[in-house]
């Protein structure tokens, strides 16, 4: 670490202690939306790495914490601890506390076994008959394609990934890309009319 990083760490830390006290002796709102700014991305990204996936939990995890800074400030001592870790404290606590009351209420079913099951009452056997028939047309017809428009194909109908993101993935032009498909559109009209 350099000394010109150590000096604008140690700046920074002075800066948020500063907001802190403000916010504890005068319940300064300035300081707060400082201490939010810098705080709120990081708590949520602590957040989201202790719990992938979880951005509803980790924006509540956020709110929750930066509510207590605003209530609890007057009691961070900056003798003992830097402002960062008392508010990642407050965090750990919050989300331990979230995972304890939310907790109980874990399910063993798995919803995909529930789901699978489940028959739809207004389904029209013709209509499905009709549905498979379509399916296998067209999975018959993408396999009697050349595998680089059945491949440019799949990417943009199947991924649903953009012409562009299909090119780049396949490190084609994009206009490769699309006449592929287009040519493999064509094809497959026909195949799947016979």
């Amino acid at each position: 670490m350099s000394l010109s990083t150590l000096k604008t760490k140690t700046a920074m830390s002075d800066d948020l202690k500063l907001c802190m006290q403000k916010v504890a002796q005068e319940r300064c709102e300035r300081s707060f939306a400082i201490l939010f700014d810098h705080f709120a991305p990081r708590l949520k990204a602590y957040s989201l790495a202790a719990q992938p996936g979880a951005a509803l939990i980790a924006d509540e995890l956020v709110q929750e914490v930066l509510v207590k800074v605003w209530n609890k400030a007057h009691t961070y001592n900056p003798e003992k601890a830097a402002v960062s870790t008392w508010i990642f404290t407050l965090a750990r606590n919050a989300r331990i506390d979230y995972l304890r009351k939310n907790g109980r209420y874990l399910s063993e079913i798995d919803p995909d076994i529930i789901f699978d099951k489940l028959e739809d009452e207004s389904a029209d056997p013709f209509a499905d008959a009709q549905q498979r028939n379509a399916e296998d047309s067209v999975r018959h017809g993408m396999n009697q394609l050349p595998s680089d428009q059945a491949q440019a194909l799949a990417k943009v109908y199947l991924e649903g990934k953009s012409h562009q993101e299909a090119a780049d993935e396949m490190g084609l032009p994009l206009g490769t890309v699309k006449s592929r498909v287009r040519l493999a559109l064509s094809k497959l009209e026909v195949l799947v009319r016979r």
